[in-house]
């Protein structure tokens, strides 16, 4: 009998054997660029751009801005390119940014801890009426945002705005952004510390410093000493929240790790108490160890909230505390629960010294130059030089006399600025939108504004506070995921088979102590006209079956999904 043959041995398919290229880790030694970012970044520092928007683009127009400059380093001087007019939501991720860009430009004013006289506020409405067609949006950042700024008019724009003493430094890119603060810092009554002295210094070591000009990705920052819990402590890269230590004082609870966009995350306490002239050295430590261990690799993992994720709190305090503070911090306590909803001080409040801060609510943090220029005036009519402006789209104005407040709040409410709004104007919060981003999908200022109109018309009696969070993309610059209400903007088929706007709906969302992300229901989308009624329909629901004190979001969470749709 014959033998059978052996078969062929089917030989092992060979593994692929890729290097490992790290995270893009400076400590760890990976300095070569893994991307285009980080390339235009090693290539160039962005701060030195100005010099070339001073001798050579305002001069020689548009045209004549290197593409490295235009969409990358001009935004370390706060300059966005806005989109081109015309261009509909379905062509937002198909076109080239080339084709996206107009040429003009979004310019963002930095106001760390919201601070502003009335002299700054005046020269931001000039500016506005002058050179960009009466636009400034108060963000909630705290910033002013201009539109339509043509590149001819920057350098000018820059005198005017650091001839009293403001910026735009740094108020965009991969570097340190604005400073969130308490709007009331040194006045209110409940305060338990200042944190402005802290933010002061901060600017003065780290804004502008080449040390930390160059980023894995933008980093985010707060203080504040209010026990409103005022400045969104939660979804900052670093946060200082004001405590009382029971044996050192009034100090800061150190939080990391916070951010939003398509991966939110809350951040986290590291358990440490920092005393207020520490907090500057601590910051500078944070701040590095991002800069030196955070993720350059992919854009998408380039926040500070990821490197926290993967080391967890503990390691990244021992790492601060051994690598860059070379000392222990001191453990201390957590945040109270603040005793009120509302964290935006809007409404009459007197301060420490006998005298009132008056905070008031702008629709959706829209307003214009000519406005501002009258919010100035008004200001300085009723006794007072300092206006502020919050991390909720709100401004406030300082030190004013009792017998003052009541005029005051008339001039206000005649410009359409309410001191005691519906919970609809005073909790609708909405990003720029496909007006002038490049990264929106669909319209959101205008949309808000005419849904505080017809939910104020439709529902007048509704007392609760309620926040509904308009954003045009997924990248959650309105806090979608923080929100009662939270809308995601996209585009989606209505009921005659038509794509129309529409938002994808999370609810129950907060901020606070219980801070935590929105609930999303299967399927649950609502197209741009039917946005009031559902909302109309939701907070119906609400009513009939909330129990005693409930807030939305603790009912949300426990709601049908019928309830909810």
């Amino acid at each position: 009998m014959a033998a059978t043959p052996e078969k062929p041995s089917t030989p092992t398919p060979r593994r692929k054997v890729s290097r490992h290229r790290g995270e893009g880790q400076w400590a760890v030694g990976h300095f070569t660029p893994l991307n285009g970012n980080e390339q235009f970044k090693k290539d160039d520092d962005g701060l030195n751009v100005r010099t070339r928007i001073e001798t050579i683009y305002s001069k020689a127009g548009f045209d004549s801005i290197d593409p490295n400059d235009l969409r990358g380093r001009m935004r370390w001087w706060g300059l966005y390119t806005q989109r081109k007019p015309g261009i509909d939501g379905g062509r937002t991720a198909v076109l080239e940014p080339e084709e996206l860009d107009d040429e003009f430009f979004m310019l963002r004013v930095r106001v760390d801890g919201g601070r502003l006289t009335t002299e700054q506020l005046r020269v931001i409405g000039e500016i506005s009426q002058e050179f960009a067609r009466g636009t400034a949006d108060i963000t909630d950042r705290q910033n002013v945002q201009y539109h339509w700024i043509r590149i001819e008019d920057v350098p000018e724009i820059w005198r005017r705005l650091e001839a009293v003493g403001l910026s735009t430094t740094e108020a965009c890119g991969d570097t340190p952004r604005v400073i969130l603060g308490s709007p009331v810092a040194g006045v209110a009554e409940d305060e338990i510390i200042d944190g402005t002295p802290a933010i002061e210094e901060i600017h003065r070591r780290i804004i502008g410093s080449p040390e930390f000009s160059n980023l894995p990705r933008k980093f985010k920052s707060a203080i504040s000493g209010s026990p409103l819990l005022d400045v969104a402590h939660e979804i900052n890269d670093v946060a200082f929240v004001g405590v009382r230590h029971p044996e050192h004082g009034p100090g800061f609870d150190l939080w990391v790790g916070g951010g939003l966009s398509t991966n939110p995350k809350i951040g986290q306490r590291l358990g440490a108490w920092v005393p207020l002239d520490e907090v500057p050295d601590v910051f500078t430590g944070v701040i590095s160890i991002f800069r030196d261990y955070g993720y350059r690799r992919l854009r998408n993992r380039a926040r500070l909230k990821f490197l926290l994720a993967d080391w967890g709190p503990e390691k990244f305090r021992r790492v601060l505390e051994d690598e860059y503070l070379k000392r222990p911090l001191i453990d201390g306590p957590a945040p109270e629960q603040p005793v009120e909803r509302w964290r935006d001080h809007v409404g009459v409040h007197r301060q420490r010294d006998g005298r009132f801060y008056v905070g008031f609510a702008p629709r959706v943090g829209r307003v214009d130059g000519a406005t501002l220029a009258k919010i100035a005036e008004l200001a300085e009519e009723h006794g007072s030089g300092r206006l502020r402006t919050t991390a909720e789209q709100k401004m406030i104005v300082l030190d004013v006399a009792e017998d003052r407040v009541d005029s005051l709040v008339a001039g206000l409410e005649a410009l359409d600025l309410r001191v005691t709004p519906s919970p609809f104007r005073r909790g609708t919060m909405a990003c720029t939108g496909i007006e002038f981003c490049k990264l929106a999908i669909v319209e959101t200022k205008q949309r808000g504004a005419t849904l505080i109109d017809e939910l104020e018309r439709r529902i007048p009696d509704f007392d609760e506070p309620i926040t509904i969070n308009i954003n045009g993309c997924p990248n959650a610059c309105a806090r979608i995921q923080v929100a009662d209400i939270g809308l995601k903007g996209q585009l989606m088929m209505n009921s005659a088979g038509e794509q129309v706007e529409g938002y994808q709906v999370h609810l129950g969302g907060a901020l606070g102590l219980e801070a935590g992300f929105g609930r999303k229901v299967r399927g649950l989308k609502v197209t741009a006209d039917e946005l009031p009624d559902y909302i109309e329909r939701v907070l119906g629901r609400f009513g009939k079956e909330r129990e005693e004190g409930e807030r939305f979001a603790a009912w949300a969470a426990r709601a049908s999904e019928e309830a909810l749709s």
